[in-house]
């Protein structure tokens, strides 16, 4: 039972292109990798029903790519909002306290 061996999604897909381009039947393959063609079935199955993401992905990504790009932007921009909104506060507490301290020497 532990003999199982893992393949990875690029050696997987390298072979189902093998068998695609058909230059080698998927029983050929299988024998030389050491792969059920049952395996190898199941994967063409899988990569072939998954085909169509390999041009959705593209334009889907620039999209998240593109919302991403506005969020940093909306993000800088609020960020420095801060600063400015943190920076006027800081002053209006300043002349507020200054206000308050005249106006006690005022009444002394």
């Amino acid at each position: 039972m532990g003999n199982r061996k893992e393949y990875g999604s690029g050696k997987k897909a390298k072979l189902i292109i093998e068998v695609l381009e058909g230059e080698r039947t998927i029983s050929e393959i299988g024998a030389r990798e050491g792969i059920s063609p049952k395996v190898i079935s199941n994967w063409k199955g899988e990569f072939v029903k998954n085909a169509y993401r390999a041009f959705s992905a593209t334009r889907d990504e620039k999209a998240l790519e593109e919302r991403a790009e506005k969020a940093e932007d909306k993000e800088r921009e609020l960020m420095r909002k801060i600063g400015e909104l943190t920076y006027e506060l800081d002053w209006a507490k300043k002349k507020s306290e200054e206000i308050e301290q005249r106006r006690k020497i005022r009444i002394n």
